[in-house]
């Protein structure tokens, strides 16, 4: 999705958290969205379905959580519009290795995160600690289907 180089820091607040997350959970919905009409290969549109349904999921609690939605960047609006424009084996193979990437980053980014909290959190911060305890099963999942639908796809 993004190509967000930003190393993540081996202390990350709940706020860092909740704010690195929005946005490539915006994104990937988007994609997503796209990926359950356009995937052709049986997998990538099953994984599109899932990813679609943790995104929008994901998006509510952080909204729940004061959470504020940025526009999309000019990068992810580019990402989008390639996506769409791409058809059959390339669009599936640009969404699942785009879906790797961000999963990689999401999974990343809440262990460093759940690794930097302590006992002694707000009940804000036990509400994201929550968020990314959940949240970090469905992106080690994800990485492991997105690595093998991608692996598949460029087989």
């Amino acid at each position: 999705m993004q190509t967000d180089t930003r190393e993540i820091s081996s202390s990350v607040t709940a706020q860092e958290f909740r704010s690195g997350v929005m946005p490539r959970a915006q994104l990937s919905m988007m994609a997503s969205q796209l990926a359950v009409d356009k995937a052709t290969q049986k997998n990538a549109k099953e994984f599109a379905g899932f990813e679609l349904m943790e995104a929008i999921t994901v998006i509510d609690v952080l909204k729940d959580v004061g959470t504020p939605t940025p526009p999309l960047s000019q990068e992810s609006q580019a990402f989008l519009m390639k996506l769409k424009e791409l058809e059959g084996d390339e669009f599936d193979k640009t969404y699942m290795q785009a879906e790797l990437s961000n999963h990689e980053f999401l999974r990343d980014l809440a262990q460093d995160y759940l690794s930097s909290t302590d006992e002694t959190t707000s009940a804000s911060e036990k509400e994201t600690k929550h968020l990314a305890k959940v949240a970090l099963y469905a992106f080690k999942e994800h990485v492991a289907m997105s690595k093998r639908i991608y692996g598949e796809l460029t087989a």
